[in-house]
């Protein structure tokens, strides 16, 4: 690929709903630019982004994925433009979180068909807090039911102000054949090919262009007081004037181009790859943001200032290993620099650079600020990482932590092989270091894989078995009840056994009743006289902890329960901490069994972010599902934050019936919060 310097490097984020046509539109980029010869299908899985098995057996955008090309504009230089595809699937967010923290644009996609979606408002959402100027895409405007207008009035309806149309489109549906520009009042008509040739305006969007053209100047010049002091005296901008001033608006987040496309035509995308590189910010715009302890400090895109990387994305290949998908933010990175890992604290060695273009590796000599790149066999550089020169300032400082994504949903995962079982940990570790909205949870003795949704995790097990050879059957999470003690009782725990030699002999006397909620265990020693010697006390209490941890009559684990040991025997020779430990467990399943148990259920803290329109059929199935609301907050942005406690057994499931509820546009977070009396009648033996 040709090389560009610093000015001239775009990262350029594709964001929006599934099925908007972000991965046709990355073909029809690469194809009118010279880098493939024809565009390839979703449907045949020949497309440059969505290469993974996974991706072309369901179909789908699955993970993040780079498309570099070289674009000549009309300015007449040649700019490196990268080209983050991401999916738009909820289950995969944490790809779209990677893509916008090092894109110096987001071109959100929304299609002429569908319109305005859950998926437009997630990606726009995400992009207004990562701070990323944007740019509107209208694609499939060539298919049946295409409305341009009616996109552009829903933009403004459900997403607020600031939107600039460029363009209208020339025909509509199967007639679409070009673009009107706004700027310049001129048509653009397409051939077969994908170019297009400048004319006059059809007659019948004249009069329609006309009046956009004259709101569009009287937008762009409104934000700068000379501009609009020239223009009300009679001065109206040229086109390319305009254009600059609108980069600036674009930059500063004041205004969003909106332009209409069709990627299987290729009608307007010439055009897109031109205002891309007139309108994106250019690196030095928007200096990167990292931390120098905990105060944020910004780095400016220097080539030739010291060398710092951000490590955004990492990938499993198994050829290669651990790909590293890296942006330059300062300095220029090649082949053979040793890099410090400002987290870790180890060192790594750049063994080569490349460009990753889908799953092609295109060889690279160096890399300037601004530009992204990958290394191969970085283990020590997991997603998130800054890497810097040992020497210089980067050195002690760290990157700003992604938006964290909690899981809600997971799965227990039951090695096939006992060679599955030995690899089992590893393979999880590096699905992990790639995607870290995955969280592997060993708090019990299961192996718990928790993650964004279930096609999240469907996929992840997919790879897991595809790249790392580790297969693994599945079940759902059991919900971690536990038992208490219903009343305060007395017990005996003894064990005498004669076997010839030393036998087992131990008394322990125990009073049992329940202790307070979230105790634990409290154990007490009331012994007088030296009924029981001291040296066996501390058995006694381990008899105690493994009969709680063994489960009550209902077979779950024993919580909160106050144990006093008052009186027992022992014995001169046959007595022994094994002794006593057995008596004591014996004294606590004794006990338990006299007074009888409740079953304590988890409850978890539910909070959830969705639209106004849908908060009561939310909180009204919260409370189906045995919920308290306990809060509901409306937010400047038209969403609402309902909270609730809600028992774990309901929300197996609930992040699958929640987007299907509210049409995709909620937000999930889920964490512990006590536990409570189960009620009688949902309890099983």
């Amino acid at each position: 690929m040709d090389q560009a310097t610093t000015p001239r490097i775009r990262t350029v984020a594709l964001v929006g709903a599934a099925g908007a046509g972000k991965t046709t539109l990355t073909e029809a980029l690469l194809h009118r630019a010279g880098v493939i010869a024809r565009p390839g299908k979703v449907e045949d899985g020949s497309t440059v982004s969505d290469h993974e098995p996974e991706e072309i057996a369901h179909g789908i955008s699955l993970t993040l994925s780079s498309a570099p090309f070289t674009w000549k504009a009309p300015d007449g230089l040649s700019y490196d433009v990268t080209l983050l595809d991401t999916p738009g699937s909820a289950d995969f967010a944490g790809a779209v979180d990677a893509a916008l923290a090092v894109a110096d644009l987001a071109v959100v996609v929304v299609s002429a068909v569908d319109g305005v979606q859950a998926g437009t408002h997630v990606a726009w959402r995400l992009a207004a807090e990562a701070g990323v100027p944007r740019l509107v895409v209208v694609t499939k405007e060539d298919k049946a039911r295409a409305d341009y207008h009616h996109v552009l009035d829903d933009l403004r309806t459900e997403l607020g102000d600031g939107f600039v149309p460029l363009e209208l489109p020339l025909g509509e549906e199967h007639a679409f054949h070009g673009v009107a520009d706004l700027l310049s009042q001129e048509g653009l008509e397409y051939s077969a090919d994908g170019r297009h040739s400048t004319g006059a305006l059809p007659d019948d969007v004249a009069d329609e262009e006309h009046r956009l053209h004259d709101e569009v100047v009287e937008e762009i010049v409104s934000h700068d007081d000379d501009a609009l002091e020239r223009y009300l005296g009679g001065d109206e901008p040229s086109a390319p004037e305009l254009e600059r001033s609108l980069a600036h608006e674009v930059r500063d987040l004041e205004a969003f181009p909106v332009l209409v496309v069709s990627g299987v035509t290729g009608v307007g995308v010439d055009r897109l790859a031109d205002l891309i590189c007139e309108l994106g910010p250019e690196p030095a715009d928007r200096p990167a943001r990292v931390l120098a302890g905990e105060t944020p400090v910004e780095v400016a895109a220097d080539p030739a200032g010291p060398l710092l990387v951000h490590a955004f994305r990492t990938v499993a290949d198994p050829f290669v290993g651990q790909v590293t998908l890296l942006r330059v933010l300062s300095g220029t990175l090649r082949p053979g620099d040793r890099l410090l890992n400002t987290a870790t604290r180890t060192e790594e060695r750049v063994p080569g650079l490349f460009r990753l273009r889908g799953k092609e590796h295109l060889p690279l000599d160096a890399a300037p600020a601004g530009q992204v790149v990958a290394v191969a066999k970085l283990t020590g550089t997991p997603s998130g990482s800054l890497l810097a020169d040992r020497s210089g300032p980067g050195a002690a400082m760290s990157a700003p932590a992604l938006r964290p994504r909690p899981p809600v949903y997971g799965l227990v995962l039951s090695p096939v092989t006992q060679s599955d079982d030995d690899r089992l940990s590893a393979a999880l570790a590096r699905l992990v270091a790639e995607d870290p909205t995955l969280v592997v949870d060993r708090s019990s003795d299961r192996t718990i894989l928790r993650g964004l949704g279930d096609t999240h995790l469907a996929v992840a097990l997919e790879r897991l078995s595809r790249v790392f050879g580790v297969n693994v059957t599945t079940s759902p999470v059991p919900v971690a009840y536990r038992e208490t003690i219903r009343r305060k009782v007395e017990a005996e725990g003894k064990i005498k056994k004669q076997s010839g030699g030393h036998g087992q002999f131990a008394v322990a006397n125990l009073r049992v009743g329940p202790a307070p909620h979230g105790a634990g265990l409290e154990f007490v020693d009331s012994v007088v006289g030296g009924a029981i010697p001291r040296n066996y006390l501390s058995a006694v209490e381990k008899g105690v902890v493994e009969a709680m941890a063994h489960g009550g009559p209902h077979g779950h684990p024993v919580v909160d329960l106050r144990v006093e040991v008052y009186d027992g025997k022992s014995h001169s020779v046959d007595s022994s901490d094994m002794a006593f430990r057995t008596a004591a467990a014996n004294g606590v399943r004794e006990a338990l069994a006299a007074a009888g148990t409740v079953v304590l259920e988890p409850i978890d803290h539910v909070a959830v972010t969705v639209p106004s329109s849908v908060q009561g059929d939310v909180m009204g199935d919260l409370s189906g599902r045995r919920g308290r609301i306990t809060a509901s907050t409306a937010l400047d942005d038209g969403t609402v934050v309902i909270e609730a406690d809600v028992p774990q057994s309901e929300l197996t499931r609930y992040v699958l019936d929640l987007r299907s509820l509210t049409g995709g546009r909620a937000e999930l977070v889920v964490s512990p919060s006590t536990y409570e009396i189960c009620p009688d009648h949902l309890v099983t033996s």
